[in-house]
């Protein structure tokens, strides 16, 4: 079976503080777009598995998302995987790259295999792998609060021209949620604000709520993050933000031309720069 493993921005992202397990307590929009991984995913009778990420650099062993969701999928059943993949998604984007990859696995085993979960039951399977798969494996859009974990569902995102600009530099999670324990935030994201936006089918009231507190601790190297919003604006965007931990930045157009200007502009600059558009909750 091949499947679609779609990206994911934030169009908010706020830290509330720390939890006494040492994790931080976050509240953020999640929404998937339609550029994605292809997967595709093979049973096999013999109880072996293997991962093609599909990029060198990339592991083909347990620490791939993929390969870790197949195994905890396939526990106990005697089945094995191979899992190849189509790597679209750039890597430490903050697009969930990993987490849609492993997402997209759940999905495919829980069909090739007529196990039918729910799709609650395959996101609570999905939170074994990791923080973000469980949105991943639901997609469309969502409220994710705690570590990422507790999802309530949103009317996604209305339908608009997104476009996705990644700078040549990764940025350290662990680092930026460094920076923000020392640091209180100046500005926070309207979350509650997004929400309402989306319940309307308000693009522009979404867009200028959109706010990443991690662009508050962010320094000079990483200045690329501000120009690229600054030109995604300049270009006719209705709003622009840094998404995750970055270092990937997007901005939403309700002109379709402007979109595309803008991305042919921003190319010819930037080797990571997609043009795409929101996509519904998964089909499970």
């Amino acid at each position: 079976m091949i499947v679609r493993a779609h990206g994911k921005l934030n169009l908010s992202l706020d830290i509330l503080g720390r939890t006494p397990d040492g994790y931080h307590d976050l509240r953020m929009v999640m929404q998937s777009v339609e550029f994605g991984d292809d997967l595709d995913v093979e049973l096999r009778a013999d109880g072996r598995f293997t991962v093609d990420p599909g990029q060198s650099y990339l592991p083909a062993d347990d620490r791939n998302l993929a390969l870790k969701a197949a195994k905890l999928f396939l526990a106990g059943t005697g089945l094995g995987a191979d899992i190849r993949v189509t790597k679209r998604i750039p890597v430490c984007a903050g697009m969930g790259g990993g987490s849609a990859d492993g997402a997209a696995v759940l999905r495919a085993l829980n069909r090739l295999t007529g196990r039918d979960m729910p799709v609650e039951e395959l996101c609570r399977f999905g939170l074994k792998v990791g923080s973000d798969v469980p949105f991943c494996v639901m997609e469309g859009a969502a409220l994710a609060e705690g570590r990422g974990e507790r999802l309530t569902p949103l009317p996604c995102l209305a339908d608009c021209a997104i476009v996705i600009c990644k700078p040549a530099f990764a940025m350290s999670t662990p680092e930026l949620f460094l920076r923000s324990d020392s640091r209180k935030s100046r500005l926070r994201p309207d979350t509650s604000g997004i929400v309402t936006a989306l319940e309307a089918g308000d693009i522009p009231g979404v867009a200028r709520r959109m706010y990443n507190v991690f662009e508050d601790v962010l320094d000079r190297r990483q200045s690329e993050i501000s120009a690229i919003k600054s030109a995604l604006m300049d270009a006719g965007a209705a709003g622009a933000v840094m998404t995750g931990s970055g270092s990937a930045v997007f901005g939403l157009f309700p002109d379709d031309a402007a979109a595309k200007a803008a991305h042919d502009a921003l190319s010819s600059q930037y080797k990571e720069c997609y043009l795409t558009r929101p996509c519904p909750a998964a089909a499970v």
